[in-house]
């Protein structure tokens, strides 16, 4: 495990930093990398921010700008992802603004004032409005003198996300040579990191990377048989509170909230093929507590800046073990406990091969590139299957992927290390009955027929091909179809079993196939062990002495004060700053302000409502 150097936050030395820092933000230490991040900024040194989400990389240049008394600007990818930091920063009286396509004129001419006034301390804008709008002109003209560059990935062809308009921000050297470039993201391997600092003409930047382990994050694979079934046993979990749901295709995410939506979860769908207002409407309730559930393809993701997703679900396989990291670190941004939870089947490894096969065929590519391109797609997803498939520490299988070392100690924060999983009782003979079938079929079937004979359907085509006459007809007749076809695949994780290409592939013997036939190599089947789920010790401390009751009555309050103010729930005060309320009960203004996240303006708005109902009171 990291060492406590790693993840113990950094006292602050700076007076200035922490007289702003515990006014504004309530805080009085900063998490790691912040502090080295902020002395870049302010040095006028640029730098490349590698920090996890959740890690606190928006402190990192909301901070400075109040230290100089300066503008600076913010280059943000998406619409709702500057609008929420806007919501969140003029919670605390914060003076930013964003630039977008929803403003209408007038709104826009008022920022543009703001801005030329020097009112403004962040303005954040997105890369093709920056550089198309005649926007670089009057930042000339007011003296901006630091850009920060949120989401930098997007600049990478290596990247999980990457965009072509972000490579426009290469001008902003030559049009402001005098002035400090700060890139931040999430994620970025070594080959991404190099990618930003060569377009972006950092120079001599700061590189500050952060521990990519999420220790809040609990990481769960399991099996999937049942996507329905086990999609609402997950939620289950989590009833009323924030989760995403994540699916590959449209269709499924339609399918999937109208299914919850049935079961009486507050769900609704989000993809690219809806028009813009619905999807802004789902992302507005999502973001003011009036539903708990979004069914979402990766359309939806970057954009959402929710700090109490208390769950993220992929029903399908990511294409990446980077867009994993991406849309599991949607999870648990306030730092306390978070779920995530992958349903794997080796299904979906093909069905990403074809569609990634498919795709570079249709395009306008140079064989050669595209067989380059496939090469790097399909390298990802089985990056990606070998971590679902590996019976090892989560965290430490992700950390070391993201190059960094974890330790030897069990995390006990994912399945495998809260020992929720066991192997399959006689796992070697099961496989044999298995590859015994595939033989007897004359290796010339796909998984759902092979399973069907096992299990002894009486389907059209084991009739029409006299497979009910095999010596394997019916010797797995205890398990459904789902279960059996997930053991298939795990014999195809394990290479003990072959799979041909196309769009009808078959089953085949390999030479370990026969060597497991012959006894000569034993076999192990996972299976999630029966019973609940264990509790993770994040989990445990993070309620430690809260009163869940009074949790639940401020949870209330602030979702009625967010409404009023129309702005997401999370902004007027976050799930962490509600629990140290109700682990500490304070009873006076200064009690209060003690509270973490509690600054002097939350105190000034919110101060005497909070003191009411922690004494049992109806606030005014």
């Amino acid at each position: 495990m990291p060492g406590p150097a790693d993840t113990a936050a950094e006292p602050i030395d700076d007076l200035r930093i922490r007289e702003i820092l515990s006014r504004w933000w309530g805080f009085e230490t900063l998490r790691p990398l912040q502090a080295d991040a902020i002395r870049a900024a302010l040095g006028g040194r640029d730098s490349l921010v590698v920090m996890p989400t959740g890690g606190g990389k928006s402190l990192c240049y909301q901070l400075p700008p109040l230290v100089n008394e300066t503008t600076d600007v913010v280059v943000s990818p998406l619409v709702a992802l500057m609008k929420d930091q806007v919501d969140a920063l003029e919670a605390i009286g914060y003076p930013a603004a964003a630039l977008h396509s929803g403003l209408s004129p007038d709104e826009r001419r008022q920022i543009r004032d703001r801005l030329a006034a020097g009112e403004l301390r962040l303005l954040f804008t997105a890369p093709e409005r920056l550089v198309n709008s005649g926007l670089l002109d009057l930042l000339a003209q007011v003296g901006v003198k630091r850009f920060s560059i949120d989401e930098a990935h997007c600049i990478s062809q290596w990247g999980h996300d990457f965009r072509p308009e972000y490579r426009q921000l290469a001008l902003l050297r030559e049009r402001f040579p005098s002035a400090s470039i700060h890139a931040f993201t999430a994620t970025a391997t070594p080959r991404v990191r190099d990618d930003i600092v060569s377009q972006l003409q950092l120079r001599e930047p700061e590189v500050l990377v952060g521990i990519f382990d999420r220790p809040n994050l609990v990481y769960r694979v399991v099996p999937r048989t049942d996507r329905m079934a086990q999609t609402l046993q997950v939620l289950g979990r989590h009833a009323g509170e924030a989760s995403i749901v994540y699916c590959i295709s449209r269709k499924e995410t339609e399918r999937l909230a109208a299914r919850l939506a049935a079961e009486g979860i507050l769900a609704r769908p989000y993809h690219a093929g809806l028009d813009t207002k619905e999807r802004h409407k789902t992302q507005e309730a999502f973001s003011r507590e009036t539903i708990d559930v979004v069914v979402a393809t990766v359309a939806f993701g970057m954009g959402i800046d929710r700090s109490d997703v208390r769950l993220v679900l992929h029903t399908s396989l990511p294409k990446s073990l980077e867009a994993y990291q991406q849309e599991t670190g949607r999870a648990g941004r306030d730092g306390l406990a978070a779920e995530c939870v992958l349903l794997y089947s080796s299904a979906d490894v093909f069905s990403w091969e074809s569609l990634v096969r498919k795709s570079a065929e249709e395009s306008d590519l140079e064989p050669a590139e595209a067989e380059k391109l496939i090469a790097g797609q399909v390298g990802h997803l089985h990056s990606m299957r070998r971590y679902a498939q590996a019976a090892r520490c989560r965290h430490a299988a992700l950390s070391e992927y993201f190059g960094q070392a974890y330790g030897t100690e069990p995390c006990g924060a994912c399945d495998v290390c809260l020992d929720e999983t066991e192997s399959l009782p006689d796992s070697t003979v099961t496989a044999q009955k298995i590859l015994s079938c595939v033989a007897r079929v004359g290796e010339r079937f796909g998984v759902r027929h092979v399973c069907e004979v096992l299990r002894g359907a009486k389907t059209e085509g084991i009739q029409r091909h006299g497979h009910e006459r095999l010596s394997t007809f019916g010797l797995l007749s205890a398990l459904d179809q789902r279960a059996a076809e997930n053991l298939v695949h795990q014999l195809l994780d394990q290479d003990l079993l072959s799979r041909s290409g196309g769009d009808r592939p078959v089953v085949a013997l390999n030479p370990r196939s026969w060597e497991v036939m012959r006894g000569e190599r034993s076999v192990v089947l996972i299976e999630p062990r029966a019973g609940t789920t264990r509790k993770a010790k994040a989990d445990v401390d993070d309620w430690q002495g809260v009163d869940r009751d009074l949790f639940e009555r401020l949870r209330k309050w602030r979702r009625r004060v967010a409404d009023a103010r129309g702005k997401p729930a999370w902004t007027i005060l976050d799930d962490k700053s509600l629990r140290a309320i109700a682990r500490e009960k304070p009873l006076s203004p200064a009690a209060l302000l003690r509270c973490k996240g509690i600054g002097e303006k939350r105190l000034a708005d919110f101060g005497a409502a909070v003191l009411d109902l922690v004494a049992g009171r109806d606030p005014a």
